[in-house]
């Protein structure tokens, strides 16, 4: 696990804090589809993504989700981290995209390095930072966006993710985590496809210019 921790943050963090994370720390690799945080359950470790993506989903009195943001390498979840230190249950769902590795942290540790380490407590604001960014992004999207636009900012995000131009979801898996139909997806789809900016497949979309 330390070499994991060294190629990932070693620009971040100092050796002393490097070395307490690899004593506490538990390595973690999931599955694309694996869900490791469900709405409701009490969080007991905050993550560190050594590789891979993980889609964060809040879900409305309907049981309909809606992505809030991803999570890449190097990254942490504010939403954890909120969880963690005010002892609540979770209000999101937290699904790889891609097989993912992970180190899990103990959360009694994070309030003691936050007084401890400046790299920690700085990692920790600037997590908060960017994960309200995204969150503010989405809220605009939905706000201000029609539907093709929100369509194509989530097929470039997709693809920004997980490096490939080809996206492996169906058009109801897409319809569900942009809270919209199925129908108004493949009509969207479609149209994309008769403009040449993507490739419709049988369960996959191929970006060819967005």
């Amino acid at each position: 696990m330390l070499h994991y921790l060294k190629e990932n943050f070693a620009h971040i963090f100092e050796d002393t804090l490097i070395n307490e994370i690899n004593q506490v720390g538990t390595l973690k690799e999931v599955r694309e589809g694996d869900k490791l945080i469900e709405i409701g359950d009490y969080v007991r470790s905050m993550p560190l993504l050594i590789s891979g993506a993980i889609k964060i989903l809040r879900e409305d009195e309907d049981g309909d989700e809606l992505l809030l943001y991803f999570l890449e390498r190097g990254d942490t979840c504010a939403m954890t981290l909120t969880c963690c230190l005010g002892q609540t249950k979770s209000e999101i769902r937290a699904i790889a995209e891609l097989d993912t590795t992970l180190i899990m942290i103990p959360i009694q540790k994070m309030e003691e390095w936050t007084g401890k380490y400046k790299s920690w407590r700085n990692f920790v604001f600037q997590s908060y930072h960017e994960r309200l960014t995204e969150m503010l992004e989405t809220i605009d999207s939905i706000a201000f966006f029609n539907m093709d636009e929100r369509l194509v900012k989530y097929l470039q995000n997709k693809q920004k993710v997980t490096k490939d131009s080809m996206i492996n979801s169906t058009h109801q898996e897409i319809a569900h985590e942009l809270h919209t139909s199925r129908v108004v997806v493949s009509r969207l789809l479609k149209k994309l496809e008769n403009m040449g900016k993507i490739e419709l497949y049988r369960n996959g979309i191929q970006i060819i210019s967005l």
